[in-house]
């Protein structure tokens, strides 16, 4: 079972290639900041692919508007929220 640290730290990585992110490296992302509107430029457009990317690489869904908004509040959000929904069977 992968750790909550793991997680965060695979998905600052696939959060920079599947968006492109050329100028932003791992550690420019924060744990606990907002994932969208934050730093980092990531838009709704931008969380549209995220999904996709989760969807493919997780097999999780983010079935509705409201639970993308918890979800993706966060790296360390969207870290939980996989790891309980893989631990659920999502």
């Amino acid at each position: 079972m992968r750790t909550i640290e793991e997680t965060i730290s695979e998905l600052k990585v696939k959060i920079i290639e599947t968006l492109g992110l050329l100028d932003v490296a791992p550690e420019d992302i924060k744990d606990d900041e907002p994932l969208v509107g934050g730093d980092t430029g990531i838009d709704s457009i931008d969380v549209l692919e995220l999904v996709m990317m989760i969807e493919k690489d997780y097999g999780v869904k983010i079935e509705s508007k409201e639970l993308g908004a918890k979800v993706f509040a966060s790296v360390r959000a969207l870290a939980t929220y996989l790891l309980h929904a893989k631990k659920a069977g999502a």
